[in-house]
Parts: C-alpha cells; sequence; structure tokens
C-alpha cells in the first residue's frame, strides 16, 4: 500500500485509521528500516504507517502490513505536521509514533500485546504515556561508523536524572506531575547537542483527540498529556531504545571528528528485553503485573 503523500493516504485509505493502535514509523534514512517495522508489527499493532523518503522499496512481506507514505522527514516540523494530521483524523484512537533504528518496549511487551498495555492504561484513565528515548550505540566505532549494530548495541546503565519543569505562566514555578529528564549520550555529549534537544523524555504513545497539537519539544498543547502519572498513583511508563543521537553524532562532521568511542565506564550490553530496562528504573509497571 504505498501513496506518495500525507494527503493522498488521508483520501484513499479506507478505514485504515478506525484500526489501533496506530504506529507511525519516521523514516528519517534507510538505516534497519525493516528491523523497525518488524518490531512494532511484532508489539501487535494494527494499523502501521511509514513515512519514508522517496523510493523505498518495502520487503514483499511488509507489502500488505504497512501504509508506505512519501515524505521528507527533514522539512521544518515535519515530525509535527505528521503527528498532528494523524491525530486529527483518527480521534478516538491510540498513536505511537517513532524514527527508524528506534524500538518501543514498555513492561512485559515479551509476552503481552501493546492492546493489551493500552486498554489497562485506558482504564486508569490515562490519555497518553512517558516514554524515556535510551540511547543504543556501538562500541566499536571503525567497524560501525554509523554506531549503528543490533547485535553489539550497548546502552547506559546510569547517568539519568530529572529537573523540575519550569511554567513561564507561573513565574516558572514547576509543573504539575511534569520533569525534563536527562542522561544517555545527549548528556555525555552535551558540548553537540542544542540545549533544546538534550532533554530524553517524550510523550510517544497518546490518545487522539479533536484540537490537540504535538510540539517542537515532544510535549503536547493539553498539559495533561505531559504528566508522568495521574495524581492519585504511578502510572507505566515505557522506553524508546533508539539509535537516533549516537547515528546524528557520527554522521554530524563536526562531532564524528571528535567522538572515537561511545564507551564508558557505565556501559553495558543491552539485552533487547524489557526486564532490563524495568531493573536500571528505565520504565515502570506502576500498578500493571
Amino acid at each position: 500500500m504505498q501513496y506518495s503523500n500525507l494527503q493522498e493516504f488521508l483520501q484513499n485509505s479506507g478505514d485504515a485509521l478506525t484500526k489501533g493502535p496506530i504506529a507511525i514509523l519516521l523514516m528519517e534514512d534507510l538505516v534497519e528500516v525493516d528491523t523497525t517495522i518488524r518490531h512494532h508489527l511484532a508489539l501487535g499493532f494494527k494499523t502501521v504507517l511509514l513515512f519514508a523518503p522517496r523510493g523505498l522499496e518495502l520487503p514483499v512481506e511488509f507489502k500488505e502490513k504497512v501504509h508506505c507514505i512519501t515524505a521528507n522527514l527533514f522539512e521544518k516540523n515535519a515530525t509535527q505536521t505528521i503527528v498532528n494530521r494523524v491525530n486529527d483524523a483518527a480521534i478516538g484512537q491510540w498513536i505511537y509514533y517513532c524514527y527508524n533504528a528506534e524500538y518501543l518496549f514498555f513492561p512485559f511487551s515479551e509476552n503481552r500485546t501493546i492492546g493489551e498495555m493500552l486498554a489497562y492504561h485506558t482504564e486508569e484513565r490515562r490519555d497518553s504515556m512517558l516514554t524515556y528515548v535510551v540511547d543504543l550505540y556501538a562500541l566499536d566505532l571503525e567497524k560501525f561508523p554509523n554506531a549503528v549494530t543490533l547485535e553489539g548495541a550497548h546502552i547506559d546503565k546510569s547517568g539519568y536524572y530529572a529537573l523540575a519543569r519550569a511554567d513561564a505562566a507561573t513565574h516558572n514555578h514547576p509543573k504539575e506531575r511534569q520533569l525534563d529528564f536527562f542522561g544517555g549520550l545527549r548528556w555525555r555529549f552535551e558540548e553537540h547537542i542544542p540545549v533544546k534537544n538534550r532533554k530524553i523524555d517524550r510523550i510517544s504513545i497518546f490518545r487522539a483527540k479533536a484540537g490537540l497539537k504535538l510540539r517542537e519539544d515532544h510535549t503536547f498543547s493539553d498539559e495533561e498529556y505531559n504528566t508522568y502519572a495521574c495524581p492519585w498513583h504511578h502510572n507505566l511508563t515505557a522506553a524508546v531504545c533508539s539509535f537516533r543521537v549516537a547515528k546524528a553524532l557520527k554522521l554530524n562532521p563536526g562531532s564524528s571528528i571528535e567522538i572515537d568511542t561511545f564507551k564508558w565506564h557505565n556501559s553495558i550490553p543491552f539485552k533487547w528485553h524489557g526486564q532490563q530496562l524495568m531493573d536500571l528504573g528505565l520504565m515502570e509497571p506502576g500498578q500493571w503485573f
């Protein structure tokens, strides 16, 4: 199922957006496109929208399972435009978005589907879910010059922290149940990362509703969507394990020449299992057992 642009998809995709949860996969380049698709299909997303550069040829196994939409992800506000337009066309559906070489994990995702998890989250009267973007990276940058390897992926086991999120509307008093989270490569190599891009929190999973808008900093126009939990107890959180920052640091000429390794004393192999992320405190099961 191939579409030349988002407008064509919205006009001709029939009832595709009535089947959720919906995954929006944003392909900034062609690195790990297949594994990104395969991972999210395995989680149980009912509809997968793939936004990719012109000329991407999907493997046969995906052609009937994925809606492939031509898009330039480097246009100004491309992510916000895509997510917001899909939101407007899919009111009431749960939507998730990520980039290529990013992989969603949620508590018990090895034996429970995304639909089961979101059914529970809905029962808790939540319309969004906080996700931490956990950096993945290769150790051998000579063998893997773009810093991407699934078999040898590593993560930081510590070095994560949170700060109160200031509210400019109330003289910078902290916002209720909102925090800015930091860590990973964005923290260790912050001299190469613009200040506005250093946070690792992202509201990657949300329930579409009329008037909702995704903002440039990966937060939403409805402030309740940006909270990490409801007022009465802790809620589920998830993790998006991502090669995106490592890839960018090695492909950018300015930073690449100054970085010969991402290894440090807190680097550990990534096991590709949600329990490791829960053990490290990088996602929480809340009341879901």
